[in-house]
C-alpha cells in the first residue's frame, strides 16, 4: 500500500512566514500608527501594598503636551467595569472549582486603574495622555501619589498563615480556593495495599513570558457609530473583543479588535490587559486615537505571570510497578487578583497534567490557591 501523500509525521514542515518577517515587512502592534494619535504612559505603584491617600495631578496637567491625567476614580465615575476574569473553564465537561465548605471562590474585582490600594509593585495608579510619548512620560513623573505603606506578603506559603497581611479586607483569608477533586477514600485504600510509594516535593518558581514584542495597543473611537477599534497583539481577537466590550459596558458589536503579527505568545498573551481597555476609554474621552507601548522593565512588573506552585505528590505502585493511585497537594500563588490563568494554576497539577499519559484510575487532589501582593 503506498504511503499517503499527506503523511507529515517526522518530516520537516517548511515555514512560509519567515521571509516577510526577517526582511522587515511584519506589522506588530507598535508598528500601527493612526492619524492624530496621542500617547499614553502609566503611573505605577513602587509599593507592594499601600493605601492610596491622594493623587495630585495638577503639575502633570500643566506639563507641556499633556492632554489628560486619568485615575481609577475617573473610571468608576464613568460607570465602567472591572476586567472580566474567568479563572477556569465553564465547559460542561469540566468539573467547576469550589471550596470544600461550599463557599464560592473569592474573586476580587480587578479594575484597570486601582482606586483604593496598590496591591503589587507595578500596579497602574494613573494614566497620562499627551501629544508625544516623551511628554506623557514627563507628565507621569509629575503625578504625585500619597501612599500609606502597609505590610505585604509575597511568599506563597507565608500568605496562608492566619497572621499574614491580608491582600483583600473583604476576604476571610488570603486563601481564595480550597477544594478537593477525586476520591480520597479509594486513594487511601490503594495506598494501604501498595508495595511501593514514591513521594515528591517541589516548588515551581514564578515565571513571566517575556515575548520578543512587548505589549502595545492603539485604540480609536468613532462617535458617529459609537464603535471602538483596538489594535493589539493577543492570543485571540474574539476573547479580547468580548472582554473589552464587557469592561466598556457596550455591546460586543460595538468593539472591533485587529491583530497583525505577534512577537511571541505564551500564556501571558492569552487574555485582556488593563492597558488595552484604558487606551480605548481614553480615545473616547479625548476624541483622538491613543497609543501605548510597554517597555521591557514595565513588562516585568505588569505582565501576567505563571507557575509559583508548591506541590507534594505521592504515587502508590503495586509489586510490578503499576500505578495504583496518585495523591497531590498543591498550593498556587495567584497574585493579588485571581486572573484568567490564576486559580487555574492550581488545576495544572490536577486533572489536566498530573496523570500525564499514564493509566492512573484513582486520584486524590487537594487544590489551594492563595492571594499575595504580586502581579
Amino acid at each position: 500500500m503506498p504511503t499517503p501523500r499527506n503523511a507529515r509525521i517526522g518530516e520537516p514542515v517548511p515555514r512560509r512566514e519567515d521571509l516577510r518577517l526577517i526582511t522587515g515587512k511584519g506589522c506588530f502592534s507598535d508598528d500601527v500608527n493612526l492619524p492624530q494619535q496621542v500617547f499614553a504612559a502609566m503611573v505605577r505603584s513602587p509599593h507592594a501594598h499601600a493605601r492610596i491617600v491622594g493623587i495630585d495631578i495638577q503639575k502633570a496637567l500643566a506639563s507641556p503636551g499633556v492632554l489628560a491625567v486619568l485615575t481609577g476614580r475617573d473610571w468608576l465615575a464613568d460607570r465602567l467595569k472591572p476586567l472580566p476574569h474567568q479563572p477556569y473553564s465553564f465547559h460542561p465537561a469540566e468539573r467547576p472549582l469550589k471550596n470544600k465548605n461550599g463557599s464560592p471562590v473569592f474573586m476580587p474585582p480587578h479594575y484597570p486603574l486601582t482606586h483604593d490600594k496598590a496591591r503589587f509593585v507595578g500596579e497602574a495608579i494613573a494614566m497620562v495622555v499627551a501629544e508625544s510619548i516623551a511628554a506623557a512620560k514627563d507628565g507621569a513623573e509629575l503625578v504625585e501619589v500619597a501612599y500609606d505603606i502597609l505590610a505585604a506578603v509575597t511568599d506563597t506559603g507565608a500568605a496562608t498563615e492566619a497572621e499574614a497581611p491580608r491582600v483583600w479586607d473583604e476576604a476571610s483569608s488570603n486563601v481564595c480556593l480550597d477544594g478537593d477533586m477525586g476520591d480520597a477514600e479509594a486513594t487511601a485504600a490503594a495506598f494501604a495495599r501498595a508495595r511501593h510509594i514514591a513521594k515528591f516535593e517541589t516548588w515551581v518558581q514564578r515565571v513571566t513570558g517575556v515575548p520578543m514584542e512587548p505589549r502595545a495597543a492603539v485604540a480609536e473611537y468613532d462617535p458617529a457609530t459609537q464603535r471602538y477599534t483596538l489594535h493589539a497583539g493577543s492570543g485571540g481577537a474574539v476573547r479580547l473583543k468580548n472582554d473589552l466590550a464587557a469592561m466598556l459596558d457596550v455591546p460586543a458589536q460595538n468593539v472591533r479588535v485587529l491583530m497583525r503579527d505577534i512577537g511571541g505568545n505564551f500564556g501571558t498573551r492569552g487574555m485582556i490587559y488593563p492597558e488595552f481597555a484604558l487606551v480605548a476609554w481614553a480615545a473616547r474621552r479625548l476624541g483622538r486615537p491613543v497609543k501605548w507601548t510597554c517597555e521591557r522593565s514595565e513588562a516585568f512588573l505588569s505582565d501576567y505571570q505563571g507557575r509559583d506552585l508548591a506541590v507534594t505528590a505521592e504515587l502508590a505502585l503495586d509489586a510490578g510497578g503499576k500505578a495504583l493511585a496518585l495523591r497531590v497537594r498543591s498550593l498556587a500563588n495567584v497574585g493579588a487578583y485571581a486572573g484568567n490563568a490564576g486559580v487555574a494554576i492550581a488545576l495544572l497539577v490536577g486533572p489536566w497534567v498530573s496523570t500525564s499519559i499514564y493509566d492512573i484510575r484513582t486520584i486524590d487532589l487537594h487544590l489551594r490557591a492563595v492571594l499575595t501582593h504580586t502581579t
